[in-house]
This record gives structure tokens, C-alpha cells and sequence, in this order.
């Protein structure tokens, strides 16, 4: 990774032109890795797994995916800290227009609707790959078969949606067997271009107020509200080791 500097023991990048100049230049030198959107449950994983720290810290960058968080660490650092919501990114390189890409995760119901959405962006999108994966432990994939199809494509960009953590631990095992391509691993952006299901982008009002958190609080709270205490409950503790 090119980011040296921890946050919260995380590498994270904040400047948004820089996390771009990375991937993009991992992309135009054929070169590979993965990108980690960084969030209130990824970090909370990160900081009481030594293992799941490891695939954080070893990715290409990491952004930061959550405006509280980048509220919290600049008031610590007195910093201008700003988010790279993954949703954001995702729409952006899909407006580009420009990269090759690979759909990967989630169910053929969404993957379907997705491509109908996307092709409707850059109609390139519709000759491209969506493949569903099984449901099994992440240990349990075929990664040398997975990535031999990504290969025989040849794609810029493989996006994963599996969920967090899991996505994150797969693209880091499948990376070893990719001959080149970037990997992002940002959960819920299938669904949210989708129109298929209840997993939805929060309105416009949350996303201005910065309270997108919120919203996913109130539309899956068996799911977000466990995650979001369970970072409370270690904030502090990380609040006091970052000052230290």
C-alpha cells in the first residue's frame, strides 16, 4: 500500500485524488491489488482481529468510508479530513466510462438488475461479466478457478460484493492467483443501482446531512445497529491510543 500513515492502526488515504491516482495507475501499468472502503464495522473487525488488520494494512489503499469517522480523526489530528464514500467511487468509474469491467458476489437477481441499470450509463457494460458466487466460507472458494475466468477477461476493474468482512479476506485470497486488475470490495453498491430489493442508497436530505449511517441504521437494524455499538463501545479506547 502506498499510504504509510495509520489511523485508528488502519491505513487509510483521505485524499480523494490520490486514492484515484493509485488505482488508476495500478490499472494503466497492468499492475494489480484491491481497495478497502474503511467504516465503523470494518474498523471495529480490523482492531479486535490481528488477521483481518493484516488485509486492511495490505491493501493498494484504503478509503475512507464513513463522514463520522473522517469527522473524528480530523478533530484528533486537526486535520481537514474528508470522506470517499465507496458508492461515490463506484458511479464515478462506472461514468468514466473507460475500463473494462467485471461484476462479481451477490445474487443473480441482483446482478441482473444491475446490468440493466448500468448499461443504461455505458451500453459497454451489457457485453461485460456478472457471475454470481456460491454461498460457502470464504475459505471455501475456488480461487484458482475464480480467477482463471477474470483472467481469460482480462478486466480493469472487478468489483466484489460479499459483505464486509468477508469481501475483503476473498480479495485478498484471491489476489495471488489475478494476473492484473483492481478489486474493490464495497458491499452494499450492488444492490443500490440495482432497483431490485429493499437495500437502498439513502435520499439525497441524508446523504447533504451526512447521515447516510443513520438511514442504514433505520432500514436493516438487526444488521447495523449491533455493528455501529459495537463501535462505540471501542472508541473511546481507540480515541485514546490515536492521541497517544
Amino acid at each position: 500500500m502506498n499510504t504509510k500513515k495509520k489511523y485508528f492502526n488502519i491505513k487509510i488515504e483521505f485524499d480523494s485524488k490520490r486514492v484515484d491516482s493509485i488505482i488508476q495507475e495500478t490499472i494503466v501499468t497492468n499492475k494489480k491489488g484491491y481497495v478497502c472502503s474503511v467504516e465503523s464495522n470494518n474498523l471495529t473487525v480490523a482492531n479486535r482481529d490481528e488477521k483481518f488488520l493484516k488485509v486492511l494494512n495490505s491493501a493498494l489503499v484504503n478509503i475512507c468510508d464513513g463522514s463520522i469517522l473522517a469527522k473524528i480523526l480530523g478533530f484528533i489530528h486537526k486535520k481537514p479530513f474528508k470522506s470517499y464514500i465507496g458508492a461515490d467511487l463506484f458511479i464515478k468509474y462506472v461514468n468514466m466510462c473507460k475500463y473494462r469491467q467485471y461484476f462479481l458476489g451477490n445474487t443473480q437477481e441482483v446482478l441482473d438488475g444491475l446490468k440493466n441499470n448500468l448499461s443504461k450509463i455505458d451500453p459497454k457494460i451489457n457485453s461485460m461479466i456478472f457471475q454470481e458466487l456460491p454461498f460457502r466460507k470464504v475459505e471455501e472458494f475456488d480461487y484458482r478457478g475464480i480467477a482463471e475466468k477474470i483472467n481469460k477477461d482480462k478486466p480493469d476493474i472487478i468489483w466484489v460484493s460479499l459483505g464486509a468482512p468477508k469481501q475483503e479476506i476473498f480479495m485478498s485470497m484471491l489476489l495471488p492467483y489475478l494476473e492484473k486488475g483492481v478489486m474493490f470490495g464495497f458491499g452494499a453498491i450492488f444492490n443500490f443501482n440495482s432497483s431490485v430489493g429493499s437495500v437502498n442508497r439513502a435520499p439525497k436530505l441524508f446523504l447533504n446531512l451526512k447521515l447516510e449511517w443513520l438511514y442504514r441504521a433505520f432500514e436493516e437494524p438487526k444488521k447495523n445497529i449491533p455493528r455501529y455499538w459495537s463501535f462505540v463501545k471501542l472508541l473511546p479506547f481507540l480515541i485514546k491510543n490515536e492521541k497517544n
